[in-house]
């Protein structure tokens, strides 16, 4: 459900129900129908056991699914068509009865249309193959013909005898006056595919020994198989054989050819005859199937009109049935009892759903709304809108919160964009990104009604995230002092210039400070020296422990709340609070030293003071002391992190073996408590407290748990100096593309190598820096949030809230 929510809603889940409803059978299918509007309950499925044929409404989910599947034959024959539906149609009052009946006549309609424009069509590409069958076998006639004329002649003149004109082809002359010899020859004509062609001329010699005479003329365009419906590169051949046996393997040789076989004639005038004929006919088709192809259309455009209306109503009624189908039939047969989950704020509105159902549907008796009391884990659910959606849906991914705990998504709408800045610190690129979800932002609602790639539903989905992603790069490329690797002197001169002429170059040695410090970000002459790569590196490294950290003890804090808000009290003081002390006592003091040494610009070697608090805690710092009793704060941090370990691991097998005794000793008898208390005192029992307590086990547990942490506390410490890392690589990647192809393209005084500079220049920059470095610094931000950060307090094993909605009903594919 979308809807405006302040981020105290996300803090934690809404506050779930159990609720039973009890329905006069009357009213029912009217009942659910508005609680799918409502979208604000989820029903729990009370016939499990039963298959879907063994359950009440059998038969309408058979009936809907018979309807859908018209449907789908219709959305067939539309995208076959080129038609599509009309998204904003005009609403249709109709019932499920009417449509039945409806679509039933629309579908026999379109079925007998389908199939005589099969015929129709089948018959017009037989008569244009006949055809062409007809002109190209008349041209071998025809030249048979003029060349047996002249044949004739020769023979008269030598008073060799007669000869045929009207079949020269088919008669095979002797020499000799005897006319009992000779013997009459048949033929076969037609269309073979051009692929085929050869094989076809080789079997036909080999089967009958080379005793036959094979024509072909090649097709100049492709024609459309009457069979297949397929365009295809075909032969015109004539074959002329002696004898029904040789005709009889032709004929199975055409036939495992898929040669078309057509009638020819011999008779020349009779050849042109037909093809008259076939014309007409070609013509007279044509007509009639363009008339068809124009009903048919016309048909199709007025299912178009309405097959929204009509699609969402078959899915609704679906829907509705199926829901139905988990609904239990009361012992009377008379009323129907469901069961369900729903937020306590929307009990006033599912009342008055079943009000407004039962008044609409004339039953006499109401439906009856009751909430239920149970130790069930309920689901979780979260208000979200079109913004903090994508957030969550972030957190979501590693895995849906408990009932009731609290939800890393109110910090990850700021943590997640800005450890990505971190990463991709430059205000150049960054005003690039921010166009891009611009774009998206002013095309809004275009894109969603519309069907997306992947890859851009995707980046469509996370606009908002890609914005603050965006924003938080163009403050961080500031700080950073970086448009597209260049410095720049936005808030003033820099606060340093050369001592004298000779330091052109610019190192430390040669600058003094002239002015004031530079207002904000780093001093534009830093850029460019070559004390700028040890300085950026001291900076960002220093800056990734400092926000690691931090992010750190946000966790731990998180899972201190959650306890509280349990009543966990175990957790509380032998788990978070020894936790915060070890982590602080190392890391969060290496944070103080850092934050003390940049405010007194010392030069004391913080990895020098780390290193020997632990291998010699009682030596003089010497030149790295920081401020006085530092070398006693160290010994006292040091012996708390010791501490902190025991007090970890020691105590709390020990005292949750003591509570599972005092359970098991006379106190079977409590107090009976609201059903939200009972929910969050179940929630928060241990898992080691049940009927069998194995102390060892529990012991082996706390054992790993310690171990854990104690090591994640170092490599999670660590981890955060991807931050450094990516950030340093963007920064070089930037300036190598900068330097190396536009600079030096530049310097060359030619527009040509120019302009392929800049070409290159943007590719690079679009495809390197704004597509795989994003996705690069998106991914690590990611890893960052899902196991540095959440695995602090998150246990993420709920499961989601997914109530009967049409809303969110899509699209069935069945």
């Amino acid at each position: 459900m979308v809807g405006c929510c302040p981020p105290m809603d996300l803090f934690r889940s809404e506050s779930m129900q159990l609720v039973q409803l009890i329905i006069p059978i009357e009213s029912a299918h009217l009942t659910v129908a508005y609680l799918g509007d409502l979208g604000l309950l989820q029903f729990k499925d009370l016939n499990a056991e039963k298959s879907p044929f063994q359950r009440t409404y059998a038969t309408q989910i058979k009936r809907g699914g018979e309807l859908a599947r018209k449907l789908r034959f219709f959305k067939d024959q539309m995208s076959k068509a080129g038609f599509s539906p009309k998204k904003s149609a005009p609403h249709v009052d109709i019932s499920l009865d009417d449509l039945e009946v409806k679509l039933g006549e629309l579908e026999a309609e379109l079925v007998e249309m389908n199939a005589n424009g099969e015929k129709l069509q089948r018959s017009y590409n037989e008569l244009v193959e006949y055809k062409l069958v007809l002109q190209k076998a008349g041209e071998f006639f025809h030249s048979a013909h003029t060349s047996a004329i002249e044949q004739q002649r020769e023979c008269e003149s030598q008073q060799v005898g007669d000869a045929s004109l009207e079949t020269p082809l088919l008669v095979e002359q002797e020499l000799s006056a005897d006319p009992s010899k000779q013997v009459k020859l048949g033929f076969l004509t037609g269309l073979v595919p051009r692929e085929k062609s050869m094989a076809f001329e080789r079997i036909l010699f080999r089967a009958t020994r080379g005793n036959v005479f094979l024509k072909q003329a090649v097709v100049d365009d492709p024609v459309t198989d009457p069979i297949s419906g397929e365009k295809v590169e075909k032969n015109v051949f004539v074959v002329f054989y002696s004898g029904e046996r040789a005709k009889t393997k032709i004929l199975k040789i055409c036939e495992a050819f898929s040669a078309n076989r057509y009638s020819f004639a011999e008779d020349l005038g009779k050849q042109a005859q037909l093809i008259t004929e076939v014309s007409g006919k070609l013509s007279e088709l044509k007509t009639t199937i363009d008339a068809g192809l124009l009903h048919r259309g016309n048909l199709l455009q007025t299912i178009g009109e309405k097959f929204e209306q009509w699609n969402t109503l078959v899915r609704k009624e679906k829907s509705i049935y199926h829901t139905l189908n988990m609904l239990s039939l009361d012992v009377t047969k008379k009323c129907l009892v469901a069961e369900g989950w729903s937020p306590v704020f929307a009990t006033k509105q599912i009342q008055d759903a079943l009000d407004r159902a039962a008044f609409d549907s004339n039953s006499q008796v109401g439906a009856i709304f009751q909430v239920l009391h149970t130790t069930e884990l309920p689901p979780t659910y979260f208000r979200t809108n079109k913004f903090t959606s994508s957030f969550q849906e972030i957190v979501d991914a590693y895995g849906v919160a408990k009932y009731q705990e609290a939800n890393p998504a109110v910090y990850t709408i700021i943590t997640f964009p800005f450890l990505f800045a971190v990463m991709f610190g430059d205000w150049g690129h960054g005003i690039c990104l921010l166009l891009a979800t611009l774009y998206l932002l002013v095309m809004e609602k275009k894109f969603s009604n519309q069907k997306l790639g992947d890859i851009m539903e995707m980046t469509f989905g996370g606009r908002y995230v890609i914005l603050f992603m965006s924003l938080f790069s163009i403050y961080t490329g500031l700080i950073y002092n970086e448009f597209f690797s260049v410095p720049f002197e936005l808030f003033g001169k820099s606060a340093y210039a050369c001592r004298d002429l000779s330091c052109r170059d610019a190192t430390t040695v040669g600058l003094i400070k002239v002015r004031r410090t530079y207002p904000f970000g780093l001093d534009p002459v830093w850029h460019g020296t070559r004390s700028e790569l040890p300085f950026l590196n001291s900076l960002k490294m220093k800056l990734s422990i400092l926000l690691g950290v931090t992010q750190m003890n946000l966790g731990i804090l998180l899972s201190f709340f959650n306890a509280k808000y349990f009543g966990n009290r175990l957790n509380i003081w032998f788990q978070f609070i020894p936790q915060l002390i070890f982590l602080n006592s190392l890391f969060g003091y290496l944070s103080v030293l850092i934050v003390v040494k940049w405010v007194i610009g010392s030069k004391a070697d913080l990895y020098h003071i780390m290193i020997y608090m632990f291998l010699s805690p009682t030596d003089d710092l010497g030149e790295n002391q920081l401020f006085p009793g530092q070398k006693t704060v160290q010994l006292v941090l040091l012996l708390l992190a010791l501490v902190a370990v025991p007090w970890m691991l020691v105590p709390k097998p020990f005292l949750l073996k003591k509570q599972h005794q005092d359970r098991h000793q006379g106190q079977s008898y409590t107090l009976v408590e609201s059903t939200e208390e009972a929910l969050q005192v179940e929630s928060n029992h241990d898992s080691h407290s049940h009927e069998e307590f194995e102390f060892s086990e529990v012991v082996v547990h706390q054992l790993i748990h310690t171990i854990e942490f104690v090591l994640g506390a170092v490599s999670n410490t660590a981890s955060y100096l991807r931050l450094w890392a990516l950030s340093l690589a963007h920064s070089e990647l930037s300036s190598v593309f900068y330097e190396k192809v536009l600079v030096l393209a530049w310097g060359y005084n030619n527009i040509f190598i120019l302009i392929v500079g800049i070409i290159v220049f943007v590719f690079a920059t679009v495809g390197v820096l704004l597509v795989m470095e994003t996705l690069s610094a998106f991914l690590h931000a990611l890893r960052l949030h899902w196991v540095e950060f959440q695995n602090k307090f998150y246990e993420g094993d709920g499961y989601k809230f997914f109530p009967f909605s049409f809303a969110l009903i899509e699209d069935e594919d069945e």
